[in-house]
């Protein structure tokens, strides 16, 4: 059974950073993806970011372009999401997320099976 498990939320001021982390257990497949989703008070999921564990390979949205990183430890089973230049507008749960399929690098939410419990991130001074 997948498990995925986030941790490293908080509150931060704006400007700030923050990295969380998302530990994978019992994926059946070898290659799978890691996505990074999150929802704000009353707005729908954003799909943010994704690796692929084939190839490292990775996908962003624009929002996070340029200020968010995701990054794999292998020997871990770990993704990190970096996130710097922190606005009050990323305050959100953010969500670990992966597919029972290989679904390559997708920010589409239908595509993703398994959801963590999600993690709080504030931005706020």
């Amino acid at each position: 059974q997948v498990q995925l498990a986030e941790s490293g939320g908080g509150l931060v001021q704006p400007g700030g950073s923050l990295r969380l982390s998302c530990a994978v257990s019992g994926h059946s497949l070898h290659y799978y993806t890691i996505g990074w989703f999150r929802q704000a008070p009353g707005k729908g999921r954003e799909g943010i970011s994704c690796i692929s564990t084939s190839d490292g390979s990775t996908a962003y949205a624009d929002s996070v372009k340029g200020r968010f990183t995701i990054s794999r430890d292998a020997a871990k089973n770990t993704v990190y999401l970096q996130m710097n230049s922190l606005k009050p507008e990323d305050t959100a749960v953010y969500y670990c997320v992966t597919g029972r399929l290989f679904v390559g690098l997708t920010l589409r939410a239908e595509h993703y099976d398994y959801w963590g419990q999600g993690t709080q991130v504030t931005v706020s001074s």
